[in-house]
């Protein structure tokens, strides 16, 4: 976009970004792209946490997994792997994984993606400060940036973004220790595949990593507070995701709470608030995460946080002061690095007076990186059963497709949910390899309000795991109408 003129008697426009991560590093580009004066405050690097703990090498672990699975189910598909033995036998190798290998190959491509989002900001005319920040009143960031926090910076702004994202839970019962305990950011340290990885938390974190690690050969148990895994999410995607773990092997506890967790000799113990203890080698901690708002001058600026600390923002990310915009996962809106992203772009329209158009949760497309991988758009089945959203719903299993079989693919569904009447598309759920990919054209039939009808006319190739999509909406189109 051509960046905006300014004449002799316009001042700049000055936005200074708190943080990073997708949202700040959008906030920043979107700004200079608009003509202002941009600085960006990261303390860790940009892309924040997402980029070099959380998202970019979790979801690069997932795909190793993801190969190790494709590999070990390739005789299904009548490919065989032998190693001749003694006098010519033949011997069916074993996949191995050098975690240290892995571990090294996705904190590389973290700092690779790093370096060329900070190169792109650079480009693009974001002065980029390294250091801790926090607001100086309402239109100022002042930045630690030297070693001992004696140097420091100001920065002045108009408009300011604060984007400084959220950090792993810590229970003082379960103190991750690096080492035995750990936080989804400290796994990247081990050099083997745990003995029996113990996840304490059934939510995405959790049930993501214990997918993970269960496809890539450790013994895993998933500690769940609640009846199913992924709690919130659509049943019957958690009920398939939860038969896959224990016909790989996961021993699942279900409405188990974990008191404690202690290191032992060699491993863990992780104690139940009904008294049972489990023993393993390592404890993975996925309990949640805290906004890092603490201490960085939101409430002497003004801002209205809520009583967990995140930043009360509208749609538009706008908070409680008027030049201060907030974006990501240190608000109170939806925790999503992909609308993090969106979340700072809009910020930043609004801010300078570009076109904007407000964020609707319901319009969020989420997905869930298992194996299956569970992708979730607009309003559920519980929705619709608990009266908030008129409408009906088809689940197509994913087995009677021929592309699926081809595959050797037995899980999964294509889910879709349609208003009463109109037949207008309003929400979706695909369990599926790549179910990431495949709920695209649901997420464009529910943001541009396509009728199942619409949808069934939309030619998909023969075969493939997208006519999924057109076989349910041909079929709501006779449910419809019956």
């Amino acid at each position: 976009m051509a960046s905006m003129s300014s004449t002799p008697f316009e001042r700049t426009q000055r936005v200074a970004v708190l943080g990073g991560g997708p949202g700040g590093y959008e906030a920043a580009l979107a700004a200079a792209q608009l003509g202002a004066e941009v600085t960006l405050v990261e303390r860790v690097g940009v892309g924040g946490a997402a980029v070099l703990t959380d998202v970019v090498p979790s979801k690069s672990l997932i795909a190793t997994a993801d190969a190790a699975v494709a590999i070990s189910e390739a005789s299904d598909l009548g490919v065989q792997f032998y190693a001749k033995g003694e006098r010519g036998k033949p011997l069916k190798p074993e996949i191995a994984i050098n975690l240290a290998a892995v571990n090294k190959r996705l904190m590389a491509l973290a700092g690779q993606q790093s370096e060329d989002m900070r190169a792109t900001l650079l480009e693009a005319g974001v002065r980029i400060l390294s250091g801790h920040g926090r607001l100086e009143g309402s239109d100022a960031i002042v930045v630690s940036t030297g070693q001992g926090g004696t140097d420091f910076d100001r920065v002045e702004a108009d408009t300011i973004v604060v984007a400084v994202g959220a950090a792993p839970r810590e229970l003082d019962s379960a103190k991750p220790d690096g080492r035995r305990i750990l936080t989804w950011t400290q796994l990247y340290d081990m050099k083997s595949l745990p003995e029996h990885l113990i996840v304490v938390g059934s939510g995405v974190t959790g049930a993501e990593f214990a997918s993970a690690y269960m496809n890539l050969g450790a013994k895993v148990t998933l500690v769940s507070s609640r009846d199913q895994v992924l709690p919130g999410e659509d049943q019957d995607a958690a009920r398939v995701l939860e038969k896959v773990f224990k016909r790989g092997g996961m021993t699942v506890l279900s409405k188990a709470r974990a008191d404690k967790v202690e290191t032992t000799k060699d491993g863990v113990t992780v104690t139940l608030s009904d008294g049972r203890t489990v023993d393993g080698s390592h404890c993975l901690m996925a309990v949640g995460s805290i906004p890092n708002t603490a201490d960085i001058g939101l409430a002497e600026a003004g801002v209205e946080l809520t009583e967990q600390g995140h930043v009360r923002v509208n749609r538009v990310a706008r908070t409680s002061v008027p030049n201060i915009y907030a974006v990501g996962d240190c608000t109170n809106f939806f925790p999503l690095a992909s609308v993090a992203s969106m979340q700072g772009r809009t910020a930043v329209f609004h801010a300078l007076g570009d076109i904007v158009i407000p964020l609707e949760q319901i319009k969020i497309t989420s997905n869930i990186f298992t194996a299956p991988e569970i992708a979730t758009v607009g309003y559920s089945e519980k929705d619709v059963e608990d009266g908030v959203a008129d409408g009906m719903v088809y689940k197509l299993p994913l087995a009677a497709n021929p592309r699926a079989k081809m595959m050797g693919i037995k899980d999964g569904f294509v889910k879709l949910i349609a208003r009463k009447g109109s037949g207008t598309v309003i929400g979706g759920v695909i369990v599926a390899p790549k179910a990431s990919e495949l709920i695209y054209p649901i997420a464009i039939a529910v943001e541009r309000r396509l009728t199942v009808d619409q949808v069934s006319r939309v030619f998909a190739a023969y075969p493939s795991l997208s006519s999924s999509i057109t076989d349910a909406s041909r079929a709501m189109h006779l449910f419809n109408i019956s």
